[in-house]
């Protein structure tokens, strides 16, 4: 576990902090083996290795949490209705996290990406 991510996590408001928490549990199930890590100031998750690639970071905002595959290729590959989403991410709220389905499919996607190496970042 990452100092730095618990740091981050620890500032954030209550349902933000939980939300995140969770997600970060549900990330590291999903890819055992990946460094924890602070990346562009997010938690996130790289890649083994000197110089592994970010696969995926999460991050938390004013009105919403972000889920962010570090690339601006992902995202648009993927329904992720009804979430809303923008090139680099997919959003969502600590009343309504992603599906683990969802959060599989983009891992799937970056993982296969980096495995290309198309992968950014």
């Amino acid at each position: 576990m990452s100092a730095e991510v618990d740091t981050y996590l620890a500032a954030l408001p209550p349902d933000q902090r939980a939300a995140l928490q969770s997600l970060r549990r549900r990330l590291r199930t999903l890819l055992p083996g990946h460094l924890e890590v602070m990346s562009y100031a997010m938690p996130g998750f790289r890649k083994p290795g000197p110089r592994g690639k970010m696969v995926i970071g999460y991050a938390a905002f004013a009105k919403h949490l972000g889920l962010y595959p570090h690339s601006g290729t992902v995202i648009p590959r993927i329904d992720c209705t009804p979430f809303k989403t923008s090139k680099s991410g997919v959003l969502f709220t600590p009343d309504r996290p992603l599906p683990d389905a969802l959060l599989e499919q983009i891992i799937r996607t970056r993982q296969a990406e980096l495995a290309s190496a198309h992968g950014t970042r």
